[in-house]
This record gives C-alpha cells, sequence and structure tokens, in this order.
C-alpha cells in the first residue's frame, strides 16, 4: 500500500525520528534511576516534587500511551509494511519505557492509578474504533492504524503541553520528549499517507 512512498526520504525521517526518541530517553532517565536512590524509595520530601498537575498528567498520559502500545501491538501483528513495522515498534519501546517512568511517579508519590472506567482522553480511539482496527484486514490495517496514530498522538502532544512550565525537570523533560518525538512522528506518519 505504502511501497510508493519507501526510499531514502522515508528512511531518513525513520533514523531522526529514532534519534529524537534515544536522545529524549537518555534526557528523561528510567523510573529506576529515583528508586535506587538512598533507601530504595524517594523520601517524603522528594515525593513532594511533583505538584497535583504531574501527578494528574501521569494519571491521564498512562493509558492514552497504553493505547498506542495496543494498537502498535496490532500493526506488528497484522501489518507487513516495513515502514509501518519499524514505527509501530519505535511507538511502542518509547511509550513502553515512558509507562514506566511515569508509574515510577505515582509509585514514589503514594497516588493509586482510577479504577473503573476510562476518562475520556484527547485523541484516543473509541472502543467501536479499537474493534474496527482488530478486524481490519491487511489491506486496510495500515492507513487505519496512521490515521488513528495521527490523532492519538495530536492529543498527547496537547496533554504534554500541559506539564512544559512543570518545576520538576523529570517531568518537564518527558514533556519535551513527548511533545518533540511525537511530531516528528506525526509528519512521518503523514509521508507516508501521502498527505504531505
Amino acid at each position: 500500500m505504502f511501497a510508493r512512498y519507501r526510499g531514502a526520504g522515508i528512511a531518513a525521517l525513520v533514523i531522526a525520528t529514532g534519534t529524537v526518541l534515544a536522545a529524549c530517553t537518555i534526557n528523561i532517565g528510567t523510573p529506576d534511576d529515583d528508586r535506587d536512590r538512598g533507601s530504595g524509595m524517594m523520601s517524603d520530601a522528594d515525593s513532594a516534587d511533583y505538584d497535583p498537575a504531574d501527578l494528574m498528567f501521569a494519571r491521564m498520559m498512562i493509558p492514552h500511551h497504553q493505547q498506542a502500545v495496543d494498537m502498535s501491538e496490532l500493526a506488528i501483528e497484522k501489518s507487513t509494511d516495513p515502514e509501518v513495522l519499524a514505527l509501530a515498534e519505535q511507538i511502542r519501546d518509547a511509550q513502553t519505557v515512558e509507562i514506566a517512568l511515569m508509574e515510577g511517579w505515582l509509585d514514589d508519590a503514594g497516588v493509586r492509578m482510577p479504577m473503573g472506567d476510562r476518562m475520556p482522553m484527547g485523541g484516543m480511539l473509541s472502543d467501536d474504533e479499537m474493534t474496527a482496527l482488530e478486524d481490519a484486514t491487511a489491506a486496510e490495517f495500515d492507513g487505519l492504524y496512521l490515521e488513528g496514530m495521527i490523532d492519538h498522538h495530536e492529543g498527547a502532544i496537547r496533554m504534554a503541553r500541559m506539564i512544559l512550565d512543570s518545576d520538576n525537570p523529570e517531568v518537564q523533560a518527558l514533556g519535551e520528549a513527548i511533545v518533540e518525538s511525537q511530531t516528528a512522528e506525526i509528519e512521518l506518519m503523514k509521508q507516508m499517507l501521502g498527505d504531505d
């Protein structure tokens, strides 16, 4: 489906986007970095470094990221397009790391994830849209995946901009990483769809 968009341009964008993600991951660290200090848990004083907006962001973004991981796992299972497969692996791997980081913040602050119904968040696929993606044939899957992930990323970027002025450097760095990496991925996906 996307064969006519393959070549040096797409390959360069995949490499560039991967570089952005690698740099962001290095900058934001991992949740184990903080838990390895001292007694293995952050102190109460350290926990206070997360303000309510930081923690609300994490509680909202974790399920948002998880859906992107689930969508990407579907792509890895169903797609036969090399660019789609490479992008899906990239999204899955990056957002899995970011989920673990945010779960670490909540653990350190003693905050639980809400149980029950999922809050509606920008860009997330509805249950019906996820079912359509699951049921899509190989011929239509790639387009649905890319279109859905563009909307998903746009929602994540809007959410991430809410923490760009966080007083916590790690929280702010994650917001910047999401905006930068997912903006690059949106550009790549639009090119793959032939929208540019």
